[in-house]
């Protein structure tokens, strides 16, 4: 239930210079370096501001805001309009003035909201939820609309990451997949990333170097090349037989009972999207351009159509060693925290691998 600030001694060693005791559990923070103010939520669905003194060493209690019923599972702070923005398991988005700690407005959800993203300049508001939709919002100062809803994860959203300058909006999930969603560009395009074997915890987009950096609960890291051409995943195609030997599926009852056959159990190609049966997709292939980093089933002839260069990796993985719930990124030091599930927090130096150096901020790779 406690609210820490750690500061590096001249040993090297990180130290707690002070720490303050919540009401409740604390479930999201939002932090704002500039004013040195700290939005903890907690479990029973109130959010505390406090002010952090110039040398790291006080914490100042600000006020409470009662922003949900429940627990607060993301914050995010505009100092432009002195909004609070926050979600929670009551189902609903809430924003709240700052200066006078009033409730402006509340949006409510058919599922727990899980995760938030805010575009400052436009105030739309991108959340996430536990059905595995994202819900884009137009936040007015009393009222809200509806843009759009984006629906392609099986699994509950755990991530977002929202880039305002290529206007791509990044989701992950509990299904272990990424999708990058093209906002600003061309219109419902969508790339799927594929290289956990645990679901997403963490996403973080680096605008400059066009990487994605992603950690997921089974300790693993991936760092992804998004400055190259990348191909859609297709849809998959529905049919009652098999769309290469033409093999009933096994609910087609009639063409079982015209030719005498069982029906075939159905899968699709990765690659083609096509609905085929396992005799025509006995082979395994990457395919990385799609996003597929690991082994998946494609149908015999996208396999052959595959060349050896094609499965050439376009992410790099890395072995974080625990169970990561959460990462945040200091983009121009190249610097990365994990929180894990063991109550330990690692400091990363991500330069090796995010192409800028801790001196000089960014450099061209």
């Amino acid at each position: 239930r406690t609210i820490r600030v750690w500061l590096k001694r001249d040993s090297g060693q990180y130290w707690p210079s002070i720490y303050h005791t919540m009401a409740s559990p604390c479930s999201a923070m939002a932090y704002h370096h500039d004013s040195r103010r700290i939005f903890v939520g907690q479990d029973n669905g109130a959010i505390m501001e406090f002010h952090i003194s110039e040398d790291f060493n006080k914490m100042n209690f600000v006020k409470t805001y009662p922003a949900h019923q429940n627990r607060v599972s993301a914050i995010t702070f505009c100092l432009a309009s002195e909004w609070l923005i926050s979600t929670g398991h009551d189902k609903c988005i809430s924003w709240m003035c700052t200066r006078s700690g009033s409730m402006l407005g509340r949006h409510y959800f058919t599922s727990w909201a899980s995760c938030l993203q805010y575009d400052h300049e436009t105030q739309h508001a991108f959340v996430g939820d536990y059905s595995g939709q994202i819900t884009l919002l137009k936040l007015e100062q009393n009222t809200c609309s509806v843009i759009t809803n984006l629906k392609g994860h099986e699994g509950s959203i755990t991530s977002l990451w929202w880039d305002p300058v290529q206007r791509l909006l990044f989701s992950g999930a509990s299904d272990h997949s990424i999708i990058m969603w093209d906002i600003g560009g061309r219109k419902g395009r969508t790339l799927l990333l594929q290289g956990h074997h645990d679901k997403v915890q963490a996403i973080c987009y680096i605008q400059l170097t066009r990487q994605l950096v992603s950690c997921s609960a089974d300790g693993g890291i991936a760092v992804w090349n998004m400055d190259i051409s990348r191909e859609e995943a297709p849809q998959w195609l529905e049919s009652d037989s098999c769309q290469k030997c033409e093999q009933p599926f096994f609910w087609n009852i009639k063409q079982m009972w015209d030719t005498k056959t069982i029906g075939l159990r159905q899968h699709h190609c990765r690659k083609c999207g096509q609905a085929v049966c396992g005799k025509c997709s006995t082979k395994r292939s990457s395919y990385p351009i799609m996003g597929f980093e690991f082994q998946v089933r494609v149908c015999d002839s996208c396999f052959e159509s595959i060349k050896d260069e094609d499965r050439t990796s376009l992410a790099t993985f890395h072995e974080g060693k625990h169970n990561i719930s959460h990462m945040s990124m200091d983009i121009s030091r190249g610097l990365m925290v994990t929180c894990g599930s063991d109550r330990i927090v690692k400091i990363w130096d991500m330069t090796p691998v995010v192409g800028c150096s801790l001196a000089t901020g960014f450099s061209s790779r």
